[in-house]
């Protein structure tokens, strides 16, 4: 055998052992025991199933990891949060001498809802007519004077409801919220409502405005427009008056008609211009003067009369104004237009409430009027009780009302509109008297007389 042909043989094998060698730290004991154990080529039965038992229960697992992954732990079914069923309300006022409203509950399901349907009433009026089965509580304002119905509504029905109040104050509008609630009362379906205003007393306060010729701004205007026409007919007759009647034209000799070149034109009489007397400019312009300082006046004492000095400061209050309604009654700030529907205390202490205190709940109504989300926090939102003080919402007794649902913790999408129960832990006995709402630190926010 050649030496070349030698060489490239032992060159081979060198390199078949490198690759053995460095292939077998690959290789796993159990791959090693099966390559080097040679198998029997049929054993009996019953040796065969002696030996497999101890071999199966003492062969470990060589890679030293379970055989199969650990078992996911097992959970229970996420709770059922229930739906809210397609029950809307709708309020109008009625066009009767008293106090009177239309009450529609509409269920646009395919099964039966029981309901709670409540209409509040303002703390002076007590009810006189009610329809379908409902009675009257209370006496209005926050202790829970209102009108309340238990109703079963069948599938795709409407139910109309009729109610009339009387009320002892002289007021020309009376705001009577409705809501419709399931069975506890607490979480509302939907709300609304309507403002009924007394006929006789509409043409009473069109007839105390005042005529047009007699306001102050009409008035300075035609003022003003009577100058400006006096001075502008001066000024026209003092131009004709300076205007020569004839035309002027340059004066020749005409006696001497063999002359070859005329004579010169004798120079016009100089004119003397005519001025308008210094006492017409004079009052021309103190009337107009007048008139200036006659209308800033009007305008800032309308302004002043036009301020509230009843009203108490709000924290903060930097952007917009505030605005102060009643229950019932939207009440729009810079990002949201509030609308508080409900608000009922409970009758005793809670012992489980912070500092022994007593739950309030308020259903509230959040627009956003904004074309962009807006965030709202619970310590912004305030009861004001009788003795000045405040408290800021119970964010987690506001939490359970709404079924473990946080509503502060999401923004409000832009033209959404939210309706929620918030509660108010408020300590003593006393109701609060106002509530004050709002979308941030920097807004003015509303008020919402509550007492």
């Amino acid at each position: 055998m050649p030496a070349s042909r030698r060489h490239h043989r032992t060159l081979a094998v060198l390199v078949n052992c490198l690759g053995v060698i460095a292939a077998v730290p690959a290789l796993t004991p159990a791959a090693l025991r099966a390559t080097a154990v040679p198998v029997p080529s049929a054993p009996p039965p019953a040796v065969a199933a002696a030996s497999a038992r101890p071999a199966a229960a003492a062969t470990p697992i060589p890679t030293g990891v379970p055989a199969a992954p650990p078992a996911a732990p097992t959970t229970g079914p996420a709770p059922v949060r229930p739906s809210k069923p397609p029950v809307s309300v709708a309020v109008g006022a009625a066009g009767t001498p008293a106090p009177g409203y239309r009450i529609e509950v509409r269920n646009a399901g395919t099964g039966m809802v029981e309901t709670m349907v409540r209409q509040e009433m303002p703390g002076d009026a007590r009810a006189t007519t009610v329809t379908g089965g409902g009675h009257a509580t209370g006496t209005g304002g926050a202790g829970g004077g209102a009108i309340v119905w238990r109703l079963r509504l069948p599938a795709r029905s409407t139910t109309t409801l009729h109610t009339a109040l009387a009320v002892t104050g002289p007021g020309t509008a009376v705001t009577a919220p409705a809501c419709v609630y399931g069975t506890d009362g607490t979480r509302p379906y939907d709300c609304a409502t309507a403002t009924w205003v007394g006929g006789a007393t509409a043409p009473a306060a069109q007839s105390a405005a005042a005529p047009a010729w007699r306001r102050p701004p009409v008035l300075l205007a035609a003022l003003t427009a009577l100058l400006v026409l006096a001075g502008g007919a001066l000024w026209w007759a003092l131009r004709r008056r300076r205007q020569p009647t004839g035309p002027v034209t340059a004066t020749t000799a005409t006696t001497d008609r063999g002359t070859v070149y005329p004579r010169p034109a004798l120079p016009a009489p100089a004119s003397r211009r005519r001025r308008p007397p210094v006492w017409v400019a004079v009052g021309l312009a103190a009337a107009v003067l007048a008139g200036v300082v006659g209308a800033a006046a009007w305008s800032a004492t309308q302004r002043v009369s036009a301020m509230d000095t009843t009203k108490q400061p709000t924290s903060g209050a930097w952007v917009g104004r505030s605005v102060t309604g009643t229950l019932g009654v939207p009440l729009r700030e810079t990002a949201f237009e509030f609308t508080v529907y409900r608000m009922t205390c409970a009758t005793g202490v809670v012992p489980t409430a912070p500092g022994g205190g007593r739950p309030c709940l308020a259903t509230v109504g959040v627009r956003n009027v904004t074309s962009e989300q807006q965030t709202w926090h619970g310590q912004l939102q305030r009861a004001y009780l009788p003795s000045g003080n405040w408290v800021a919402a119970d964010e987690d007794a506001t939490r359970v009302a709404n079924l473990g649902r946080d509503v502060f913790a999401q923004p409000v999408a832009a033209g959404r509109r939210a309706l929620l129960p918030l509660v108010f832990t408020v300590p003593g006995t006393q109701p609060p008297k106002q509530l004050e709402l709002r979308s941030g630190v920097f807004s003015a926010g509303v008020r919402v007389d509550v007492d």
